[in-house]
């Protein structure tokens, strides 16, 4: 799934993403380490892997999009 990073802590390495509807979703530093990101931007272009539905759902990488 893609989404667009919102917000990113560098500290805590844990930040939000955007769905493309415009639901905000938060990941932890779990995700982001799955990834192997050193940092992340606001307004990148992200591809994530989710788990859960609804308000259960929780972000399990978070990694760049590439084309």
């Amino acid at each position: 799934m893609q989404a667009t990073a919102y917000t990113y802590d560098s500290q805590t390495r844990s930040g939000s993403v955007l769905l493309d509807d415009g639901t905000p979703v938060d990941f932890g530093a779990p995700a982001f380490d799955a990834g192997g990101l050193r940092l992340l931007r606001p307004g990148q272009r992200v591809r994530i892997e989710t788990e859960g539905e609804g308000g259960a759902r929780r972000i399990t990488l978070v990694t760049l999009q590439t084309f």
